[in-house]
């Protein structure tokens, strides 16, 4: 599942070719009324977690979430004709977007975008995130950090290859119970700064001296220590922690 960095680039480059532009919006699967969005002036494309939301003049929200199997396709001429099953086309005057297999892709209202942004915890990509609310969320909830970091409700954006990354970055063990609040701060810092690089490079970027690495996540020992990488359920998902640069609480 794309995990909240690429949605940001998708949010990003999607902004700057067509906000306060007309679109041209239709669905080709026919699976999406467009009526609403075509022909009409798209004001922002805005990214919140693993979530997006465009705004249209005129027309209720539009929610897409990818989940684990949705892609865009981008072309840079408009009149390429889409593939059967693509569930949304975006097109302006010189670039068209394709939505595939998204998980959702919806009209909001206002009151479901309210609850949608009422559900979701601070978002570290976002410039009005509450670094204070996402250290208290992180610091209350009452299961492991691992499996904590991948709820949307306590940090909005995390997916199972940041949790590795950024709990190896902080030293700690996903198992942890008990996260005291100066190492939520600084576990929130790191996530800050190296989802932003992320984003910037379309993927996971833990070391900036080695951007394409990583430290535990899917490998059988630590880039760091050479030690075997623990690996175990939790939240749902595989964790990976390093014995040595991880030590269990």
């Amino acid at each position: 599942m794309p995990e909240g960095h690429l949605i940001h680039r998708y949010a990003h480059e999607q902004h700057a070719a067509l906000a306060g532009r007309v679109i041209a919006a239709s669905s080709p699967q026919g699976r999406l009324d467009t009526r609403p969005y075509d022909g009409r002036r798209l004001r922002a494309v805005e990214a919140y977690g693993k979530h997006l939301l465009y705004h249209v003049d005129g027309a209720p929200g539009l929610h897409v979430h990818l989940g684990m199997r949705g892609l865009f396709l981008r072309y840079d001429d408009p009149g390429v004709p889409p593939r059967k099953g693509v569930r949304l086309r975006l097109a302006g005057a010189s670039v068209a977007y394709d939505l595939i297999a998204p998980t959702r892709c919806e009209p909001l209202p206002a009151d479901g975008e309210r609850a949608l942004r009422a559900s979701l915890g601070p978002d570290p990509l976002r410039a009005d995130a509450d670094g204070d609310e996402a250290v208290r969320r992180l610091t209350v909830a009452r299961t492991a950090v691992g499996a904590a970091l991948l709820d949307q409700a306590v940090w909005a954006g995390i997916g199972n290859a940041w949790r590795a990354e950024l709990l190896f970055l902080a030293g700690l063990d996903p198992a942890a119970r008990s996260v005291a609040p100066a190492t939520a701060h600084r576990l929130w810092d790191l996530a800050v700064r190296h989802l932003a690089l992320g984003r910037d490079a379309g993927q996971v970027v833990s070391d900036p001296a080695a951007p394409d690495e990583r430290w535990v996540y899917k490998r059988t020992t630590c880039r760091r220590c050479g030690a075997p990488v623990r690996t175990w359920e939790l939240g749902g998902r595989t964790a990976y922690a390093c014995p040595i640069d991880q030590p269990a609480a």
